[in-house]
């Protein structure tokens, strides 16, 4: 079985964790034993009393776990003892779409709007205050992750990241789609996923710095890297910076100068490839699924739905008309 179909083909559990399990006077002080167990030390505060209720869902998608938490108002805080009795620690990716909220990483301290993100390391204290409901994404990642892309991550930490505007929007529109049942049972290889969300934080996080001297030449070489490989399932970013001679990371800011991300770029060439063949009658002995697989997509349902979105019709539509 191909590597790429194989990590489609073995789908995580998404662990669950939730204070309907508790005697409702209970629920907060087993709520705080759950997150303490399952997801990392903190302690808990809510004013909800008796009618305090949340849930926690978990799944892991490569260097990152996809967490999605429901619940209460409540006030969260990672403290000095907790740091220190804690055996692993991450940052934290969050992002809230349903009201407002505040949270505060030692000196820094941000007010968060809906669909806003903040980045949080849990090797330092911060605070959440949840003043209507803690439904929140929280993406778990791999310190060494983060501070692969990010040029200065500790900077970062407690700002806030618009998510309405310029790469924010579109790096809080991907997080909200991480969802623990998408990153158990991914539609494409985990490590393009993390690409992607790994990629949009470098542009969120660091929008508005120069891009780096020779962009527009290293977009060219990135650009034929790309029509050349395009058709070799799983391609990653780190293939092609590898092919050209580049860090990731510069890569990434290259093709920020012109608007797009490597993700944009790749299924870009996949969809123009597509087109060719779909228009060429020479071709129409080969299935869609066959079609698919010779730009780069294995999953014959994922480039039906790319065709659709992308090119205005199904791989048959699309014959149809020509």
């Amino acid at each position: 079985m191909p590597a790429a179909t194989a990590a489609l083909a073995a789908p995580h559990p998404v662990r669950r964790w939730s204070t309907d399990a508790a005697a409702p006077a209970q629920r907060l002080d087993y709520w705080v034993g759950a997150i303490c167990e399952g997801f990392l030390e903190m302690a808990a505060t809510s004013g909800c009393g008796t009618a305090f209720h949340s849930s926690l869902e978990s799944a892991p998608c490569g260097p990152v776990a996809v967490n999605r938490v429901r619940g209460s108002a409540q006030d969260v805080f990672r403290t000095g003892a907790a740091i220190a009795r804690s055996r692993e620690n991450f940052y934290y990716l969050l992002c809230k779409a349903d009201s407002a909220w505040s949270a505060a990483q030692e000196q820094q301290a941000a007010r968060l709007l809906p669909g806003d993100l903040v980045l949080v390391d849990s090797r330092r204290r911060y605070e959440f205050h949840f003043t209507h409901s803690a439904d929140t994404v929280s993406l778990q990642l791999h310190p060494a992750w983060v501070e692969g892309w990010l040029a200065d991550a500790q900077a970062a930490l407690g700002r806030r990241i618009d998510g309405q505007s310029g790469w924010g929007a579109a790096l809080s529109a991907f997080a909200r789609q991480l969802t623990p049942e998408f990153a158990a049972a991914p539609p494409l290889p985990a490590r393009l996923l993390t690409d992607q969300l790994g990629a949009l934080m470098a542009l969120a996080f660091e929008q508005g710095t120069a891009a780096p001297s020779g962009a527009s030449s290293l977009r060219e070489r990135v650009e034929s890297t790309l029509r050349e490989r395009h058709a070799e399932a799983g391609l990653t970013a780190s293939d092609v910076a590898a092919a050209v001679g580049v860090s990731e990371r510069t890569l990434h800011r290259a093709l920020a100068g012109s608007g797009h991300t490597f993700a944009q770029q790749l299924m870009a060439c996949r969809m123009e490839s597509a087109a060719r063949l779909l228009a060429d009658p020479r071709f129409d002995r080969l299935t869609v699924a066959e079609i698919g697989r010779r730009v780069g997509l294995a999953d014959a349902s994922h480039f039906v739905r790319s065709c659709r979105a992308r090119l205005g019709g199904t791989p048959a539509e699309l014959r149809r008309r020509r």
